[in-house]
C-alpha cells in the first residue's frame, strides 16, 4: 500500500459502492476508540492492583472486557511510542525513536510518505479523529494529523506545549483556538510557559470534544484516537507540577500535594472515560464499538511526583525512560460487549505496533506490508490461532543507562550503553532483579543477534559512542 496512490476520497467512494452492492458491510465494521493516556503506570489502576487511587470506570472496562498482563508500549517516552502506534513499526525501523524537538515548537515530523493506521481506516470508510496530544509533527509540517489520515484534530501538536494544562490555545485542525481566560508567560515560543492565570483546563475540553466526535459520527464507522495528557506533569511549573482543578476525594488526605494532584488527575480521567462509555450506550452503538485503554509508557518522576508513593509501577522495575518493564509494560484493556469475553484475562505478549494489523483486520482491509505488526483479533475474539511475535524490540536514545531491549518468550534482554548486558527470566522474576547473563551466555548471544537484526541505523537518532560488548 502506497500513501496517496489512491486518494482518501476515492477510497471512500469505493467503500460506499461496496456497501451498496453488499448490504450490511458498513454495519459489520466496528467503531474503534483507542484511549491512550500519558505516563500512567502499570500499577496505577485498581484492576491492576492499585489500592488507593480510585478508577471505577476503567476497572469496569476490565470486568466487561479483556485485561492484558503482558502488553507493551512502543517506547519508554512519548513521541516514539506514538510513532510505533501509528505506523506498526518498532523503534528499530520507525522514523521517530526519541523526543526530538524542532523550533519554535513541536517534534520531528512523520514524513509525508508515512502510512498511518488513521489512513488505513480512512481508506476503509471510517471517519477519523484525534483528540489530545500528537507529538509527531510541528505546525505547518507534513507530520500534522490532518496530513496523516485524520479528518479531525483537536488538542496539542507539540508535546512541550502539552506540559501546560492551562494553555492559551489549542489547535482545532490547523488553526489555533484561544482558550478562555488562560494567561501564560509568553517568553516561551513553544507555548509551554508557566500559566499565570488558570481558567480553562485543557483535559476537560478534550473530554467534551470526544463526546462531540461520537455524537457527530454515530451513524457511520469511526475511529477515535483519544490521546489524553493526564497524568503527565507540568514540567514548567515545578511547584504545581501535577495540575488539576481540584483534588476531589483526595483533598483531605495526609499526602504530599503532588500525590494528591496525581491521584486526582487519574480519577478525573476515569470519570470522563465513564462519560464516554455512557455516550456509546445512549446512542445504541456500545455493542458495535471496540474501546481500548492503555498508557504511552511507564510512570514518571516529574513535577514533584513520586512513582513509589502509590506503587505506580506495581511489581515492575523501572519507570519512564527505562527499558526495564516498568518503563514499557503498560495497562492494556479491550472492551467490546458481546464480542470480547467479559472479565477475561490474556497473557499474550504484544505491543503498540500490533494495533495497525488489528485495526485493518477489523475494518476488512489489508495492512501495509513490511511492518512489525501482527493482528491480535484472534485473542480479542477468542477465535482462530493467534500468531506470535518472534520477539519484541525497543531502542531508546537518551535514557542514560540502556540502549536496546528484547522480549523473547519468557526472557528479557537489555543491552546497556556501557557494553554490558542484562538477562532476566520474566516468568520467575517479574521485577527484573536477578541478572542471569553470566549463566546463560548462549541465550545472550541469541538475543544480541535479534538486536542486530532489528536495528536499522537512523541518521536522526544516533546513539552516543557505545562501549564494547561485554
Amino acid at each position: 500500500m502506497l500513501k496517496r496512490l489512491i486518494s482518501p476520497g476515492i477510497f471512500a467512494l469505493i467503500t460506499a459502492v461496496s456497501c451498496l452492492l453488499h448490504p450490511g458491510l458498513a454495519e459489520a465494521k466496528p467503531n474503534i476508540i483507542y484511549i491512550m493516556v500519558d505516563d500512567l503506570g502499570y500499577g496505577d489502576l485498581g484492576c491492576y492492583g492499585q489500592k488507593r487511587i480510585k478508577t471505577p470506570n476503567i476497572d469496569r472496562m476490565a470486568k466487561e472486557g479483556m485485561k492484558f498482563t503482558q502488553f507493551y508500549a512502543g517506547s519508554t517516552v512519548c513521541a516514539p511510542s506514538r510513532c510505533v502506534l501509528m505506523t506498526g513499526l518498532h523503534t528499530g525501523h520507525a522514523v521517530i525513536r526519541g523526543n526530538k524537538e524542532v523550533k519554535p515548537m513541536g517534534q520531528w515530523p512523520l514524513p509525508a510518505a508515512t502510512v498511518t493506521v488513521a489512513e488505513v481506516l480512512k481508506g476503509a470508510g471510517y471517519a477519523t479523529g484525534l483528540i489530545g496530544k500528537w507529538g509527531l509533527g510541528a505546525p505547518g509540517t507534513e507530520g500534522v494529523p490532518n496530513k496523516q489520515g485524520f479528518d479531525f484534530f483537536y488538542g496539542y501538536l507539540c508535546q512541550r506545549h502539552a506540559h501546560n494544562f492551562y494553555p492559551e490555545f489549542l489547535y482545532r485542525n490547523d488553526k489555533r483556538e484561544r482558550l478562555k481566560g488562560n494567561v501564560v508567560d509568553n517568553d516561551r515560543e513553544d507555548g509551554a510557559g508557566v500559566a499565570t492565570k488558570k481558567v480553562t483546563y485543557s483535559h476537560d475540553l478534550c473530554a467534551n470534544e470526544a463526546l462531540d466526535f461520537v455524537d457527530r459520527n454515530r451513524d457511520q464507522p469511526f475511529f477515535l484516537y483519544l490521546a489524553l495528557t493526564i497524568p503527565h506533569a507540568n514540567n514548567e511549573g515545578r511547584r504545581e507540577g501535577m495540575e488539576v482543578p481540584d483534588y476531589g476525594q483526595y483533598q483531605d488526605l495526609d499526602w504530599p500535594e503532588p500525590q494528591k494532584g496525581h491521584a486526582a488527575m487519574i480519577s478525573r480521567m476515569d470519570r470522563d472515560i465513564g462519560r464516554l462509555l455512557a455516550r456509546l450506550q445512549k446512542h445504541g452503538i456500545d455493542k458495535n464499538t471496540l474501546v481500548i485503554f492503555t498508557s504511552d509508557n511507564g510512570p514518571h518522576r516529574e513535577g514533584g511526583n513520586d512513582p513509589m508513593f502509590n506503587d505506580s509501577n506495581g511489581p515492575l522495575r523501572g519507570i519512564k525512560r527505562d527499558l526495564y518493564d516498568g518503563g514499557v509494560r503498560v495497562p492494556f484493556i479491550a472492551r467490546w460487549p458481546g464480542k470480547i469475553e467479559a472479565n477475561s484475562k490474556s497473557g499474550h505478549i504484544g505491543y503498540f505496533g500490533d494495533f495497525m494489523n488489528t485495526a485493518a483486520e477489523l475494518a476488512g482491509v489489508k495492512a501495509p506490508k513490511g511492518l512489525d505488526s501482527i493482528s491480535i483479533v484472534p485473542t480479542l475474539l477468542g477465535k482462530g490461532v493467534q500468531k506470535q511475535h518472534d520477539y519484541l524490540y525497543w531502542e531508546f536514545i537518551g535514557g542514560g543507562k540502556h540502549y536496546q531491549a528484547v522480549r523473547y518468550k519468557d526472557w528479557k534482554g537489555i543491552q546497556r550503553y556501557d557494553g554490558g548486558f542484562e538477562l532476566y527470566d520474566i516468568s520467575k522474576d517479574i521485577g527484573e532483579e536477578t541478572n542471569l547473563a553470566s549463566k546463560r551466555p548462549e541465550l545472550v548471544a541469541q538475543i544480541r543477534a535479534m538486536i542486530d537484526e532489528a536495528h536499522r541505523p537512523s541518521d536522526l537518532f544516533k546513539p552516543r559512542k557505545l562501549g564494547q560488548r561485554k
